[in-house]
């Protein structure tokens, strides 16, 4: 996934947000991110009150692999059976970044959208997206309760969307160059590391959390309590140790395929990534394991939205309650490599270790996990008395920290 920049439009949506006078929430130790929720007043949309009949067309913006109609594998399909079953066609434009995929959105040409949490909540105050009705998507019932009404995907017990799936950045290393077995993410933080020049990053301005998670940790003076809730000085202290750590840096990773060659080639031999790639890589006989680290993990929980300007509104929630039914929940979940977010899912799955190797359902697990959450410059923690770096802010650090 390659990294769009978009720094003029994130400048206009961090005004946005800073205008919606968010008050944040009650100060939440856990590490799901749950400290702040939103509390601000989003644009005055109503939901959809009754189901209608399909329009007969749906316009999807989605994370590749999230919405497979056949044409890359014809085994790996669950466009087809909605658009038998519904009458609704379906178009799907593919984005590489929540940055782009906020880009795409502002057009007003998609009915809906996958979004992630680094996304939805700008989507959500820009007025983009509108309140969804859950009551008109029967499987909604069946989603993970620990995955409904967060920061993320509601405002205020509103949602304004249906959790789609849900997993972890993990810290991975070869088993042949990386001992002892890593337990914290100091190996990829701290000056001294030994493996300088062969730890890789996530290419992202949302990876500065996973900098703030490790100095709430390691850091205490600093009284980070949410990565994503980061005042001047936090954040300061933040963008340093990145410079820092770039010295250590052998590439920083979008494409999930490069980091399996670069761990492949051992041109990196430890850093974050995701579940799907450590499966990947010993698929390939790669020596590698991965870990939750002691200082936690920072992830994403993916929400199917619905576009406020949409005219096709009664095929966006059969697609949202047709994407997060089990099969082809089970489906996504298993091709993208993620849990997924109905719990009977599981059930339906071609391999029936995934549920366990992603920890579907495991809340304990899931408490582990900072969900990747906008920043905004009203703090997620509940402070008042100063603010926080918005999304524009890590944007720019972002570019000054790569060089």
């Amino acid at each position: 996934m390659k990294r769009l920049s978009a720094a003029a439009s994130l400048a206009v949506l961090a005004l946005i947000l800073a205008a919606c006078g968010t008050s944040g929430g009650s100060d939440d130790s856990s590490g799901d991110g749950a400290a702040g929720t939103s509390g601000f007043t989003p644009p005055d949309l109503k939901q959809l009150d009754t189901l209608g009949a399909g329009e007969g067309k749906l316009s999807v913006l989605a994370w590749p692999g999230y919405a497979e109609d056949g044409s890359n594998d014809p085994k790996v399909d669950w466009v087809s059976s909605f658009e038998k079953e519904t009458g609704c066609q379906v178009t799907v434009k593919t984005f590489g970044t929540s940055d782009e995929a906020v880009s795409l959105m502002k057009t007003g040409q998609y009915d809906v959208v996958s979004a992630s949490g680094d996304a939805s909540l700008r989507l959500i105050a820009g007025g983009q997206v509108e309140p969804v009705n859950t009551d008109l998507i029967p499987n909604y019932a069946d989603v993970y309760p620990f995955l409904k009404d967060r920061p993320w995907n509601s405002v205020k017990g509103q949602m304004y969307g249906v959790p789609h799936g849900y997993g972890a950045n993990l810290l991975m290393w070869r088993t042949d160059k990386v001992t002892p077995a890593p337990t914290s993410w100091g190996v990829v933080f701290d000056a001294n590391s030994p493996y300088k020049g062969a730890v890789t990053a996530y290419d992202s301005p949302i990876y500065i959390a996973d900098a703030a998670m490790y100095l709430m940790a390691t850091k205490p003076d600093l009284g980070i309590k949410n990565p994503y809730a980061l005042d001047e000085k936090q954040f300061t202290a933040t963008v340093d140790l990145l410079k820092q750590q770039k010295t250590l840096v052998s590439e920083y990773w979008s494409d999930y395929l490069k980091e399996v060659q670069a761990f492949t080639s051992g041109n990196s031999v430890v850093g974050t990534t995701w579940q799907v790639i450590a499966n990947v890589a010993t698929g390939e006989k790669v020596p590698v394991q991965v870990t939750v680290p002691t200082e936690g993990v920072t992830g994403w929980s993916d929400t199917w939205m619905l576009s406020a300007t949409s005219k096709n509104k009664n095929c966006g929630y059969l697609w949202m309650n047709h994407i997060v039914s089990p099969s082809a929940n089970a489906a996504v979940a298993e091709y993208f490599g993620e849990s997924p977010a109905n719990a009977k899912a599981c059930a339906q799955t071609a391999d029936k270790n995934h549920c366990t190797t992603f920890h579907a359902g495991d809340q304990a697990y899931s408490e582990k996990i900072w969900y990747w959450t906008t920043p905004i410059e009203q703090c997620l923690d509940g402070r008042t008395d100063v603010k926080c770096t918005d999304y524009s802010r890590w944007t720019q650090a972002w570019t000054q920290i790569k060089g």
